[in-house]
């Protein structure tokens, strides 16, 4: 017979997926307004134009990339889970459709293109942990696609808000109709304005969008 010290039952260590917890995939607001994201001259302008291009309804987000004159080069909008998703989930969505619709500035020293976030969801524009999940996604994304992080807007029933800013409106909001303008082609999508060459023939001007 043998007697000595009987060891505790082990306690099983943790996973590594239950140690990054969701918290830490967030941004605050207070973050956010301190991470110096760059101001849009006309955000109203910004988000009508996504409305009008893919009629987000919710649960829908729209990325966008801008150029030096906050002009709108490529878009992409798709559907995304309400619930169970964080920031790395989202950050990785958001990088696959960067890659679709624009190389990457990876090479550059500084970036020279914006991308920007609209989110089109449920509830009221104020902020939710779902939103700061976007932003530290498309903070992420944006980092390993070599672009500058720029807003995030939310499009809700009550309007739209660049949180972060204070700047808002009521129209467009989410389900809100799109006016057809003379000239535009039953599936919504913008006539495309002609410019003119050297020799006066028309060349129709190119607009990338994917959605």
């Amino acid at each position: 017979m043998t007697s000595g010290f009987v060891p505790p039952p082990a306690v099983p260590l943790p996973l590594a997926a239950d140690s990054a917890s969701r918290p830490g995939r967030l941004l605050e607001p207070a973050e956010w307004a301190a991470a110096g994201i760059p101001l849009l001259r006309d955000p109203r302008d910004v988000v009508a134009g996504l409305h009008e291009r893919h009629r987000p309804v919710p649960p829908t987000a729209v990325a966008a990339v801008l150029d030096a004159e906050q002009r709108v080069v490529a878009s992409a909008s798709f559907r995304h889970p309400e619930t169970g998703a964080d920031g790395w989930v989202f950050r990785n969505a958001l990088l696959a459709r960067l890659r679709r619709i624009v190389p990457h500035d990876l090479r550059r020293r500084t970036p020279v293109r914006t991308a920007v976030l609209l989110n089109c969801r449920t509830g009221n524009g104020a902020w939710t942990e779902e939103d700061g999940a976007w932003m530290w996604g498309l903070r992420d994304a944006c980092t390993l696609h070599g672009l500058r992080c720029g807003a995030y807007i939310t499009l809700t029933a009550e309007g739209w808000q660049v949180l972060g800013e204070g700047r808002g409106g009521r129209r467009p909001f989410s389900g809100s109709p799109v006016e057809n303008q003379p000239g535009e082609p039953e599936n919504g999508r913008a006539p495309v304005p002609p410019r003119r060459t050297g020799g006066g023939a028309p060349e129709a001007l190119r607009h990338t969008a994917a959605r």
